[in-house]
């Protein structure tokens, strides 16, 4: 698999060391992530991110490890870490030759011509960090290494409180109710008389986004390792009880990953990366006692749109079909009155079921499934729940959803925003999309289509559906062709914003069963390459349109505002890509030209987060990823497109 590397050149300063961070998970929604010269630079960053309760419970256990090497009794600083007072700085970047990650994340430090090799590995399904220090001492100089844990034991995303007290002893450490086990065998140990508390610590990414960006941690407890007689020392953090070998960690995890990409069996190298990325989203959900998909690290949970996005991508494509029915099965079981939960229970919450697009994403996705496996004992489990779907939607259920007398789709009203476009900021509704939303309308043309494939399979009458789809058709032809354009409305509603130039008109070409004939899709396809198109998304709103807002970044307020008028979205590509490859008939010439805008995605893959793909970039110049740096659905929809080529 494609192994990324950075060398010093991307250590100049600190600013440009800050650039990209890695990412590891735990099947658990537990991760770790800091920049790839191990300073934190967000709230959300920690090197052990504990999910308690899988998978949105998570406490940010340790921060960091702060290091210190003694070479000849001479002590040299390993730590990066900005402070609010730039004076305090810890610069240990300028000793760090090489960052690292082709299934694990890897820091290649030279000091004093000792070499210093350190590894870390989160254990899948369990909450356990492990951390591997390599020593390579050709002068046969004396080095020891102090490794001291920043201790948080706050939920992620809140600031430590002020003085939090720990309880730390030789081999664990507790601070509100969570018990952490220390495995460090043959390690000096150092118990703290006073906790030492740092107040001032700068999160600079937050700075740009105008969060709180000032942080703290404290300090209790370090652990020294002398390299004399071996050239390897071992740290693990675990909430465990059980004590495994370390090492055993590290080559069962690349194991793991190595067996994923194999069962996949996808061979283009960046696919091979995006089969691994796509596996940190996937992971257990305790409160419904299965597998769930996690939008996007370090912000979000698990939501059932982004969940069916990108369910196909996470998991159909890379051939874990029974992760597949698992997920299935999870909806199938909180569908109420037609609708697919967007958000899942948590604690005594019920679920939330704000979203018209999930539960006509869930058809698209079981058909999907069913080209796959053709599994026709689970098309019969499921049939049931998709014409449920379809009844509710024709007669009506919650958030004003029901079919109009076009027989089309209209939902939301008031504040209630149902589609991906979904931002409300207090009593502003930057893009409100009421009425009849275009990726609405093809999805639930292509739902009737796929309903009526299942009943012939099944012996099932299906005429009624049958109908109803022609009359989808007809209708969506005539009322959202925006002949001025050449392309098609965003929405149904008679507002001015119904003809906007949007992204979501790719998914009436791409979607399984498209409503339009292929003249009219080409010039769909065409009018997303002249407007929206950019090489890592596509843009949400045309530039020619005055509320097209060039740059997501600042406050909250200013970025919402923005999240949908323009800023790039990379998972809409995918579906772009599958609708150029439909309107060209999948040629070579076509498949060539989508395989040469595919390997611009390398560089997305080095940007950012190491091996991952964003959430979204600024609208007019996107060079720079925004948002979650790693994005379940942006990873799917590319993967997608590997498969199908």
């Amino acid at each position: 698999m494609m192994k990324f590397s950075y060398g010093t050149n991307h250590f100049k300063n600190k600013e440009i060391g800050q650039e990209n961070c890695y990412l590891l998970t735990n099947g658990l929604g537990g991760f770790s992530t800091l920049s790839i010269i191990n300073s934190i630079i967000r709230n959300d960053n920690g090197i052990f991110i504990a999910a308690t309760t899988a998978p949105n419970i998570r406490y940010n256990l340790i921060s960091k490890l702060e290091e210190v090497v003694y070479i000849d009794n001479k002590q040299y600083e390993l730590t990066s870490q900005q402070y609010v007072q730039h004076t305090k700085n810890k610069d240990g970047e300028k000793y760090l030759i090489n960052f690292s990650q082709e299934y694990l994340p890897t820091w290649h430090y030279i000091v004093d011509g000792v070499e210093i090799i350190k590894t870390i590995v989160l254990v899948y399904g369990e909450n356990t960090l492990g951390v591997k220090y390599e020593i390579v001492n050709h002068l046969n100089k004396n080095v020891s290494l102090e490794v001291t844990p920043t201790l948080q034991f706050c939920e992620k995303g809140w600031i430590m409180e002020y003085n939090q007290q720990f309880d730390i002893s030789n081999n664990k450490i507790i601070a509100n109710n969570i018990d952490m086990n220390v495995i460090c065998d043959n390690w000096n140990i150092n118990i703290f008389e006073n906790l030492q508390y740092e107040n001032d610590i700068y999160y600079s990414y937050d700075a740009k986004d105008g969060r709180e960006a000032v942080g703290r941690f404290a300090k209790g407890i370090s652990y020294t390792y002398d390299f004399n007689n071996n050239n390897k020392a071992y740290l693990q953090f675990t909430l465990t009880n059980e004590k495994k070998d370390t090492e055993n960690l590290f080559d069962n995890e690349i194991q793991r990953q190595k067996d994923l990409i194999e069962k996949c069996g996808l061979q283009d190298e960046i696919a091979k990366v995006l089969v691994r990325a796509t596996d940190q989203f996937i992971c257990k959900r305790e409160s419904t006692d299965s597998l769930t998909i996690i939008a996007g690290y370090p912000f979000f949970a698990d939501w059932g749109r982004d969940t069916m996005y990108a369910l196909e991508g996470c998991c159909i494509t890379t051939k874990r079909y029974e992760d597949a029915k698992n997920i299935f099965r999870t909806f199938i079981k909180y569908l109420k009155n037609g609708i697919m939960p967007n958000l899942f229970p948590e604690g005594e919450n019920e679920p939330l079921y704000n979203t018209v697009d999930a539960s006509l994403l869930f058809i698209q996705s079981v058909y999907s499934y069913y080209k796959a496996t053709k599994d026709l004992d689970f098309i019969k489990e499921a049939y049931e729940p998709m014409v449920s779907v379809l009844e509710n939607y024709i007669q009506g259920t919650d958030y004003d959803i029901k079919m109009d007398t076009d027989y089309l789709i209209k939902a939301g009203s008031g504040f209630n925003q149902l589609t991906w476009m979904d931002v409300r900021y207090e009593e502003e509704l930057p893009t409100p999309r009421h009425g009849k939303p275009v990726e609405i309308n093809a999805f639930w043309y292509s739902s009737l289509k796929i309903i009526n494939e299942f009943g012939k399979l099944l012996n099932r009458d299906t005429k009624k559906y049958e109908e109803l789809a022609e009359k989808v058709k007809t209708s969506f032809n005539e009322k959202f062709w925006n002949e001025k354009e050449n392309c098609l409305k965003d929405v149904v509603s008679g507002e001015d914003y119904d003809y906007q130039v949007r992204c979501n008109q790719i998914w009436a070409v791409s979607c399984e069963f498209s409503p339009i004939d292929n003249e009219k899709a080409k010039m769909v396809v065409n009018k997303v390459f002249d407007k929206l198109y950019t090489p890592y998304g596509l843009r949400s709103l045309s530039p020619d349109d005055i509320q097209f807002v060039p740059e997501y970044s600042g406050k909250h307020y200013k970025r919402d505002m923005s999240y949908h008028q323009g800023t790039v979205w990379t998972f809409p590509l995918g579906s772009y890509f599958r609708a150029y490859l439909k309107v060209n008939n999948y040629t070579n010439e076509a498949k060539e030209v989508v395989k040469k805008q595919l390997n611009f995605f390398e560089d997305a893959l080095r940007e950012g987060c190491v091996g991952q793909v964003a959430e979204i970039y600024d609208g007019l110049i996107p060079n720079e990823s925004r948002g979650c740096f790693a994005q379940a659905w942006s990873v799917s929809e590319i993967l997608k497109i590997y498969d199908e080529l």
